[in-house]
C-alpha cells in the first residue's frame, strides 16, 4: 500500500513540475513580442489557465487589486503549486 501511495505522489509531483514549467514559459512568452494566436501560446494558455482562473476569480472580490499591472493570480497560483509540491512528500 505504501508503494502505491509513493507512486501516486511521484506522479502528482511530476505533473505539478510540468505545470510549473509551462507556467514559466507562459510568463516568459508574455514578455516577448510573440503572436498571441500561435499554437504554442494557445497550448500554454489552455494548459495553465485552469489553475490560474480560480485564483483570478477569488482575487476579483478585492476591489483594491483591480488596476494592478502585475498578474497576482498567476503568481499566487504558481506559489500554491509550489507549496502543494513541497507538502506531497509528507503524505508518505
Amino acid at each position: 500500500m505504501i508503494s502505491f501511495i509513493y507512486v501516486i505522489t511521484r506522479i502528482v509531483s511530476l505533473f505539478l513540475s510540468i505545470l510549473q514549467v509551462l507556467m514559466m514559459f507562459r510568463a516568459l512568452m508574455s514578455w516577448l513580442p510573440i503572436d498571441e494566436d500561435s499554437n504554442l501560446s494557445n497550448f500554454l494558455y489552455v494548459m495553465t489557465e485552469p489553475v490560474v482562473y480560480p485564483v483570478r476569480l477569488l482575487l476579483e472580490r478585492f476591489e483594491g487589486l483591480d488596476g494592478m499591472p502585475i498578474d497576482l493570480a498567476f503568481i499566487i497560483s504558481f506559489m500554491l503549486l509550489s507549496v502543494v509540491q513541497m507538502l506531497l512528500p509528507t503524505l508518505i
